[in-house]
């Protein structure tokens, strides 16, 4: 069978979906093509050969753009079979069926893609089989060069991701991987992380990002990975990805991260307000997050937090006290500006809608947006968020630096200017990757 895989934007990464599933089809014998439109063309005549076409759908922002490759893909090959799988694909069935995709899978997605290729499955899946992991296949997805490098010390050092495990434990009311897995989690043998690594490592990868929801999830099979990590590949940098909870919870872990080359751990803030980290049952508090950070510094860490600051309960003082932790905070240079624009998405499926007060202000549900629409019960929130916006996104940002933006925010939301101490590191001692945080 010929296939064609396509991912269309992975957080500026290879797509680890479609180098996983590109592995198991291949070892059932199918004739595989991967697209990744993010960072290159898709060629017309794959298309025009494809028997079946399978996108990769692990983020909102993928989706969306998936939509119009699939009516292109309708028009240039139309026999051929729409599949769409990932984490995004069950939660927007509904619409992704009605742009002609016969077969949709979500969770462990791999078992499901080789049985709908082969004609077989239902037309909507959630998988959580426990699969026997394999080492994706990356031969074919575009050169690591193409996607976003760290940022360290003014350098620039080609960055490759792994995940470890799939899942989660926690069921945050926000989160997309809750619908799907509902509080399961799943381990990719620590051989095949290692092995993916490697072959990462030899196409020159310099540091590896963690892709994993939470990487402790599972604290011992986590250590068990970075300490084989470290000790094959002591040169080569890495991050994670961990919530506040875990953080406090294995606070003993910490070093160890360190020791064994970790540069930063991202870790979903979302917000200051403990009324609205209640709402969004994010297991932490405003307190809590603050012991977090002094720990991660203490153990030679970098936290950056990613926040969602406009939710439906959070208020125009509130937003104020958000910029003026991470200024008081030190975290300014930690924070991409697209972070203080965020606002709070409500997906098909999301635990959300169980809130009733949510129910009460939804304004309809955008098919093409792929969320229900809200309106804040303060209009003052709604305009402050505009202008936030459009001060970090428009044309007239590109080029200037988080503090700069950071300081136009800071006005547009006190109507001031910041005071001028903010007592920061170099922009250039706090790591980054090169691509702003999407959803």
């Amino acid at each position: 069978m010929r296939v064609v895989l396509i991912s269309t934007y992975e957080l500026g990464r290879q797509p680890f979906g479609v180098a996983s599933a590109a592995a198991w089809l291949r070892a059932r014998g199918h004739e595989v093509e991967t697209i990744d439109t993010a960072v290159s063309l898709a060629p017309p005549q794959a298309l025009k050969m494809a028997e079946v076409v399978a996108f990769s759908l692990p983020m909102h922002t993928a989706t969306r753009l998936a939509a119009g490759w699939i009516k292109r893909v309708r028009e240039e090959s139309p026999a051929a079979r729409l599949i769409a799988f990932g984490l995004y694909a069950p939660l927007n069935a509904e619409y992704l069926r009605g742009l002609g995709v016969a077969q949709v899978i979500g969770g462990e997605f791999e078992g499901a893609l080789v049985e709908a290729v082969e004609g077989r499955g239902a037309e909507l899946l959630i998988s959580l089989d426990r699969l026997p992991f394999v080492r994706p296949d990356r031969s074919t997805i575009a050169p690591m060069g193409k996607y976003a490098p760290l940022v360290v010390d003014g350098e620039r050092r080609m960055a490759g991701s792994t995940e470890a495990s799939r899942g989660c434990k926690h069921q945050c009311r926000h989160c997309p991987v809750v619908p799907v897995y509902g509080g399961a989690f799943r381990i990719v043998p620590r051989e095949v992380v290692l092995a993916d690594i490697e072959q990462q490592v030899e196409q020159g990868a310099r540091h590896i990002t963690f892709g994993d929801p939470d990487f402790l999830n599972g604290p011992g099979h986590a250590i068990s990975i970075v300490d084989a990590f470290h000790e094959r590949w002591p040169e080569i940098t890495y991050d994670v990805t961990i919530k506040i909870e875990h953080l406090l919870k294995h606070r003993p872990l910490l070093p160890r991260l360190a020791e064994t080359g970790c540069l930063f751990v991202t870790s979903a803030v979302e917000s200051v307000e403990d009324a609205v980290l209640d709402k969004l049952a994010k297991g932490h508090t405003r307190a809590e997050f603050l012991e977090a950070l002094a720990l991660t510094r203490a153990a030679g860490l970098h936290l950056n937090p990613t926040f969602v600051p406009f939710t439906p309960w959070t208020t125009a003082e509130g937003y104020r006290e958000l910029l003026r932790i991470i200024r008081e905070q030190g975290l300014i240079d930690a924070v991409a500006p697209v972070q203080l624009t965020l606002r709070l998405l409500i997906p098909a499926g999301s635990l959300l809608l169980e809130l009733p007060e949510i129910r009460g202000m939804l304004n309809g549900f955008d098919s093409a947006g792929l969320l229900h629409r809200w309106r804040h019960p303060e209009p003052e929130v709604d305009t402050l968020a505009s202008r936030v916006f459009r001060l970090v996104g428009g044309r007239e940002a590109r080029g200037k630096s988080r503090r700069e933006l950071f300081s136009e925010i800071w006005e547009a939301a006190h109507g001031l200017p910041p005071p001028e101490d903010y007592g920061l590191l170099p922009r250039a001692v706090v790591p980054y990757l090169d691509e702003p945080w999407y959803c």
